[in-house]
This record gives C-alpha cells, structure tokens and sequence, in this order.
C-alpha cells in the first residue's frame, strides 16, 4: 500500500521510549489521595502528605498521585487538604496506598472543595496546572480550546482562512514557549503552525504551564515559558472514555480512549481521533469560507511495562488532516477562484525507559527517545509552500542526592537532530541542524522554607557555536501560606520563518527574506508573590507575578509596509548605536475564591508593556508597540455545582483590550517609519458558558462560545480582488471572525 494511502485511512504506527522517575518500592510510600462523589473518586489536587512530627513533606500532583520516602523516625503519615478532615495513617509494610478524606462539615451530600487549577505549592518554577476539572468546564477539543478560563495564555486565529491558531504568553508568541507532550518537545518547527490542533482535549489528563525560563533539563528552547501536556496513561483508571461533540458551525468529532492492564507488569493502551468540518460559512459575507473545511484523523497506541527496578513506556502516534479554505463560492466571471489548501501528515515514535533503584529511592536513570517525520503541503491561491521535518531526539537524565535529600542532582546529556526542507514559491531552503548538549541542575532545600535551583547547559550547535544557558529558580515561603518566586535565565532557540508566520501567506505581499538565519536568544527575569487566605470564612488565593523578556536578537516579520513582508533580525548587540530594542514586560494579578460551597470564582487582571524596533530593513529602528498584544485583558470565571456534581454551571467572560494593527488604509504608502501613522483595533468582550448534566456513567453537556455574537466585520484586504496587488487576510486580524457558536456534546466513562 502506498504510504499516502496509509495515512489517509488514518493506519497509525509511531515509535520509541519514555522516562519517569517513579520510585514504587520498599523504601518508598506511594499512593493517591482523592474525595468521593456519589459512587465515584476524585482525585485532590495538592493535597499535603508529611511524617508526622518532621518536616518532611510532599504534595498530591494533577491526578492526586504522590510519592513519599519513609521516615526513619516514624510510621505516623498525615494526609491533610483545605476544607477536609485531616487523616492519619500507619504505614508498615504498605508501599501504596489509597486515602479517601472527608470533607468537613458533611451532613447528607458530599462537598466537593478541589480547585479546578492551581499553582504547584513544591516547585520553585510558577507552575500553573490545569486539571481534568478545568477542561470539562468548556467543549476543549483540542489543546488550542483548553485556555478558556486561563488567565496566562491567550489563543487567537492567525488569519482569516486557514484556520490556524496562535497562543500568547507574557505578551509573546507560543513559538517562545516550549511546548512538551510528556516531556518531549513537540509543538515545534513545522508543526508550529497547525499543532496546537493536533492534541485533543480528551487525551489531555492535566496541563502544567510554567512562567519564565524552564528547566536546563527540558532544554534550550524555553524562552518566555514551558508547557507540559500529559496524555492519559496506559494504566488509567478510566479503561474507556468515549466522547462526542458538534456545534451549530457542522463541526462533528468523536474521540475514544482505552487502557487495559494485561498482567501485574504489562498494559497498553489507544488514544483515538476523527473530526470534520464540510459546512459552509460565511457570516460576514466577503465571499470567503470564515472556518475551512477539514478532516482530520488522529490516532496513538502504546504500551506501558513496568518492575521494581525498570519501568518503560513506548508507542507510536500518526495523524493525516486536510484543510480547504478559500472563496466560498465560484467566480461567475473569468478571473479564478482563490484556493487555499493544506495536507499534512505527521509519524512519530517515542519511547521513555527508567532504571529504578529501591534501596535508593532518591535515585533515578532515565532515558527518553523521539522520532517525528512531518510533512506538509499547502497552496495559497497559485502560490505554493511545501514543508518537510524530520526530528531525532534523546535525552538522557540521572539524579540523586549529595549526603542528603537537601542537596540533589540531575545531570545528563541530551542530542537534537532536525532536518527542513522548504519550498515557498520558486525558493528552495533547506536546513539541518545537530545539537548535541550537556546539562546540570542542583537543588537545595532548607526545611520546608528555601528551595533553590541553579541549572546550566552547555549546548553544541553545529549552526550557531557553543550556547551556554544558565538558569536560577528561588521558592522562599514567608509563612506557610505565603510564598516568594524568583527566576532568570537565558533561553535561545532557531525560529522558522513561514512556518511560524503562515498566516502571513495568505496574501499578495512579496516576501523579503532580508539577512541569513540566526539563532533567537533572550533573557528572562521574573518573580511570583501567592498568598492563600480566608475571606469570610471561605478559602482563597491571590497570585501577583512580573516578569521581563528582554531580546538580544530576534527575528522580525515586518508588515508595515504594504504589499511587503520582510524577515530580519533585530540584534541589540550589532546594530549601529544599540539602538534596536525588544521587549517584553508582563504583570498579572489573579484572585480564585470559593465563596460559597460547591462554587469557584477566579478574577484575573493583565497587562503588558511589549516593543521592538521597527524598519532595520530600511536603516530605521523605531521602537513601536508590538502588533496584536492586548495591552490590557481581564478574565472573569464561575463555576458552579449542584450536590453530587449532578449538574455543573460555568460562565466566563472576557474583556481584551485594544491592541495595535498594522496601517494599511487604500492607496497609503510611506516611506519612513518615523512619520508612519499608528491604528488601535478596539477593545471587545468574549462571553462563554456551558451546562452538565452526570449520571453514574454518562455526561452530557450544551454549552456556547462568544454568545455576545461580536466578530469583526471585515477582516480580510482586498477580499473582492484576492489576486490583485492590496490582498490581505492576516494583518488585519484583531477579533474573532466567527459569531456566536452553540455546541453540544457527551462523555462516557467506564472505570474498573
């Protein structure tokens, strides 16, 4: 059969190995802490877990897991959690163990207090997780669609045809967030443009979003943020979740998840997708498809097998989707009809591989493996683009302690191989790069007080020369309910020029390729200040966080011009007079409450001061706001459940200040950016709610997105002339193009 063919009956096969450092053994005590709803457990997200009488101490993750070394002194182990009886439990020879709490005050219903999302209480990194709770709370069909109710990232269209979506973080693009699936990087390169489309939100178990300079250990990338995305497991509790979902635009999709122990060591398990969209829309009437039709099918199997000394997961993943967009209908004169198309087809094999130690539960090696072959083929209008990657990735990890569990290592050596092949028109560009690097990271800990992280890499590129990237992470708790952050680091990382600013292609602009590619680095400077506290009787939390992106090169897609787009570097160290500047300064407040039981309430204030030099191309270094950033946006979020979660109500709002777009009025030119006249998009406000219904297996949702029905009136250039010289349908994209959506849905779970 022809390997096309392969992919387009969606026949997946993905490759390769997996590392986590679990230590389920005898020197070590295991286990989950959860509340009981109805007939069913749920998992409690950081919850604490400590000796009685030491200050040895955990927390529950995003699934209500922890993992625990004894205690030489006692046997007393505390399980304790905001709004619920603290319980204690006598470890003797249990290594795993299963604690239920009680909430407190229960009469005849069960309370349920876990927060939905919150801040990791033991990293020293801000690190935001975003549970299964928090999904459920919107349609989140992919990864794109699973920051309705978050304060800290924001996803917009790139443009008015093709589809593709765009994130922002610290008032910067997603392309400066390293975006892992269990720990691997992967929204990266050509997938760039599309990815966020390619995770479902049904495979996501939990999220965790870091600000600022991640760890050495993940890599280099990591410049603004780091996002770790995991996929349910193997040996997931649930063996069968099936969901369905359509919406009034003729978007149907159905995803199917199983897991299956086969004996006490082996189990696998099947992440399934298939969406599609063939109904035609065009709200705005400008005779072109406001969302493209698409199909797409997605699918992963793999397999988990662990020991008391070895643990391994592998599995492969394939994904096909075609994307058509374009004029609605056909020219009825003799000038041709604009057609955008794009098909893309992506394997990948992973492995990840863990050599435990049970007498040293401190101790771990791991080793993770990733192949990826993508490709993709697109065509704007006559105008071709054709893209290829092939990525080979290793990363090997040891850790252990220095006389105590205060002071602790990990050290390791990591190998990243890419290979593009592009074509844009008429201009072949080819690249490969080969990075093989080393790292270290120590960490010390002073009671339960002082945490601090001081990491470096040493990174070979066979492009760019050694990269040396240091980075330093602080968690110092002034009381315990009081916590300082502080970070900085260097990131740096090789941008993709088309693939990273597709959107732009859909236009007549000439593309300017001004300059040969560089490396982009930057440096990162943040701190974090959470107070949890009670207000009126009722549990509560204030985040307040300012971090700083300053730029030592950065690659600009300059469209100021009409008809023009230009791609060069803006370097703080090169340019004539250090005049060229970019920058990025972020502040964020966030308050989450429970005012009364059952209910969540969380409103979160933004702002951000964004620039960079503009016209370098053209001898000039104006430093102008950055295009498309919102200075101000504010969030507001409730969420409400009845008893037993039987129904669950959720409604957010959001207001996104006005933001910069480029001025392209018809017939403008200029020729000097000093005397270039500015324009603000207006601010608007985006309402969504939904509704859940649960049964003791089922749950069936209706729910609806911008239910203000705001969109933007006409957000594509030209859109009467695409072939002529003004079209233009990306630098004019502030708002939504869609209005009001109404979708509706189901979710059947089967836990054994």
């Amino acid at each position: 059969m022809h390997p096309h063919s392969i992919y387009k009956n969606g026949v997946a096969a993905l490759v390769l190995s997996m590392i986590t450092f679990f230590y389920t053994n005898a020197q070590t005590v295991t286990g989950t802490v959860s509340e009981r709803v109805n007939t069913q457990t749920v998992p409690l997200v950081g919850a604490t877990i400590y000796w009685a009488g030491t200050t040895v101490s955990t927390t529950s993750n995003a699934e209500g897991k922890f993992e625990l070394p004894r205690s030489g002194v006692t046997n007393q182990l505390v399980f304790s959690f905001v709004g619920f009886k603290a319980d204690t439990v006598a470890v003797t020879d249990q290594t795993v163990l299963e604690v239920i709490l009680t909430p407190q005050n229960t009469l005849q219903e069960v309370t349920v207090q876990g927060a939905s999302s919150q801040i990791d209480r033991i990293s020293p990194i801000q690190n935001e997780i975003i549970t299964t709770r928090t999904l459920a709370k919107a349609a989140c069909c992919n990864l794109s669609e699973s920051f309705e109710t978050n304060a800290s990232v924001n996803v917009s269209y790139s443009d008015a045809v093709t589809g593709a979506k765009q994130i922002q973080m610290l008032g910067l693009s997603g392309n400066y967030v390293q975006t892992n699936v269990e720990n691997i990087p992967t929204i990266r390169g050509l997938a760039s443009t599309f990815g966020l489309n390619y995770i479902p939100g049904t495979w996501i178990s939990s999220i965790d979003i870091g600000k600022g300079a991640g760890s050495v250990v993940n890599g280099y990338e990591s410049m603004s943020g780091a996002m770790n995305v995991e996929l349910q497991k193997p040996d997931a509790q649930e063996r069968v979740l099936a969901n369905a979902y359509v919406n009034s635009f003729g978007r149907v999709e159905g995803n199917l998840n199983l897991s299956k122990p086969l004996t006490e060591k082996w189990s696998v398990g099947f992440l399934g997708h298939a969406s599609t969209l063939q109904n035609r829309i065009d709200q705005n009437g400008d005779n072109f498809l406001d969302l493209p039709l698409y199909n797409q099918y997605n699918g992963m199997v793999r397999a988990k097998y662990g020991t008391e000394r070895f643990m391994t997961q592998f599995g492969v993943r394939a994904l096909y989707e075609d994307r058509t967009g374009g004029q609605a209908t056909e020219n009825r004169s003799s000038s041709p009809t604009y057609r955008f198309t794009n098909t893309t087809k992506r394997l990948e094999a992973f492995s990840k591989t863990a050599r435990l130690y049970p007498e040293k539960p401190y101790r771990g090696l791991g080793l993770i493996l990733n192949a990826v072959h993508h490709e993709q083929n697109s065509a704007f209008g006559f105008t071709p683009y054709d893209g290829r990657q092939q990525t080979l990735y290793g990363n090997l990890i040891y850790q252990s302690i220095i006389d105590n569990t205060n002071h602790s290592f990990k050290v390791g050596a990591s190998y990243l191989l890419d290979d593009y092949r592009e074509k844009y028109r008429d201009t072949l560009m080819t690249r490969t790069e080969s990075v093989p690097g080393v790292f270290g990271e120590y960490t010390y800990k002073y009671l339960d007080k002082l945490t601090l992280v001081a990491g470096a890499r040493l990174d070979f590129h066979n492009l760019f020369g050694t990269q040396f990237t240091p980075r330093v992470h602080a968690k110092y708790d002034l009381n315990p309910n009081l916590t300082l952050r502080a970070s900085a680091g260097r990131g740096f990382r090789t941008p993709n020029a088309l693939a990273e600013n597709y959107g732009y292609l859909v236009s007549s602009r000439t593309v300017y390729f001004d300059g040969k590619p560089q490396a982009e680095v930057s440096w990162n400077y943040g701190t974090s200040l959470a107070q949890e506290f009670t207000l009126f009787g009722q549990k509560a939390s204030l985040v307040l966080d300012y971090y700083r992106t300053d730029f030592q090169n950065q690659l600009i897609a300059d469209l100021e011009h009409p008809r023009e787009l230009h791609f060069y570097y803006l370097s703080s160290r090169s340019t004539p007079g250090a005049k060229a500047r970019s920058f990025s300064n972020s502040f964020q407040a966030e308050l989450n409450y429970q005012p009364i039981k059952r209910m969540e309430v969380k409103l979160a204030y933004r702002l951000f001061d964004v620039r960079q030099s503009m016209g370098m191309a053209f001898g000039e270094t104006l430093l102008l706001p950055r295009m498309m950033v919102s200075r101000d946006r504010v969030l507001f979020n409730a969420g409400y459940a009845l008893p037993y979660d039987k129904w669950k109500f959720d409604f957010t709002v959001q207001w996104n200040g006005p933001r910069r777009i480029p001025y392209l009025r018809e017939g403008y030119e200029h020729t000097s950016y000093q005397n270039m006249p500015r324009e603000n998009a207006p601010g608007f406000y985006n309402i969504n709610a939904q509704v859940s219904k649960s049964f003791r297996l089922w749950e069936i949702y209706l729910g609806g997105e911008n239910l203000g029905n705001f969109r933007q009136s006409n957000p594509i250039v030209g859109a009467n002339d695409p072939f002529g010289r003004d079209f233009d349908a990306a630098a004019r994209v502030w708002g939504p193009i869609t209005g009001r959506m109404i979708y509706a849905g189901f979710r059947y779970k089967l836990k054994i």
